[in-house]
């Protein structure tokens, strides 16, 4: 039971992120839900108080800059501190080949998973330094931020960069005694493979379901993942047990992505 500590999760009302707000709760964190859809927001927010988390709520655009503070002031406010902050949003963008990928397609995808990112980073570890006992940063990757996937460029670029800046953000803060590592998913039977499974129908005409089957049949262990695959992996990234795990981009994939 890890108790005491406070944990803003961006991109939580439903997902994998519902579920790393869940096992949070679960072992004794307060928690920040955020999310840019206030109704699913609210929803959740009203679902886990019912099972006696400590949890607060409050809509933001991971894109904004002022959001991240907003978002870190209000866990401050709430909670009187931060000690993790969780970069989850995203989205997948376009599903296309590489040579008709727009200007529009690119600038969606790194405004949310780069930018959205980089300003969490900053607005946490500005409270972080503040604070001055150290905390964590855990960002969302993929798969897809190790090996390159097929009519997934705008989404693959988006998840090496956020490598990328956690590596750098992992070194920077180091001296602060503050922790900035990743995670990274493979292919869970959310909302977001759902979308992507309906483009992969316009794009290389595979059937409803088809492509999450194909890429699915890749997985050693034989099943997609559930939301409580990549929470168990955050919860320990976010716990004093993992302070000596930085700059890390740890694949939670059931084994598709060997590095």
């Amino acid at each position: 039971m890890t108790l005491d500590r406070v944990a803003v999760i961006t991109g939580s009302a439903q997902g994998l992120g519902k579920g790393i707000a869940e096992k949070l709760g679960e072992n004794g964190f307060k928690v920040v839900l955020s999310d840019i859809n206030e109704e699913v927001l609210n929803e959740t927010l009203e679902e886990l108080k019912g099972k006696n988390y400590e949890v607060t709520a409050k809509v933001a655009d991971v894109s904004k800059q002022d959001d991240h503070t907003a978002l870190v002031k209000h866990a401050v406010d709430t909670f009187g501190k931060l000690d993790v902050y969780i970069n989850n949003a995203g989205v997948e963008g376009a599903v296309e080949q590489i040579e008709n990928i727009t200007e529009k397609d690119i600038d969606f995808v790194l405004d949310v998973n780069v930018k959205g990112v980089l300003f969490g980073i900053q607005a946490a570890a500005k409270q972080l330094k503040e604070q001055g006992h150290g905390g964590t940063i855990i960002n969302a990757s993929s798969i897809a931020g190790h090996e390159g996937f097929d009519f997934l460029s705008t989404y693959s670029a988006s998840k090496f960069a956020v490598r990328g800046l956690t590596q750098v953000a992992s070194k920077e803060f180091a001296k602060d005694d503050i922790t900035v590592n990743a995670y990274c998913p493979g292919i869970a039977a959310t909302g977001m493979w759902e979308r992507l499974d309906e483009k992969f129908m316009d794009v290389i005409g595979t059937k409803k379901g088809e492509a999450l089957e194909q890429y699915a049949s890749s997985i050693s262990l034989g099943r997609t993942q559930e939301p409580k695959d990549v929470a168990n992996l955050v919860a320990f990234l976010a716990s004093e047990d993992a302070g000596y795990i930085t700059g890390q981009a740890i694949l939670t994939d059931g084994g598709i992505v060997y590095r």
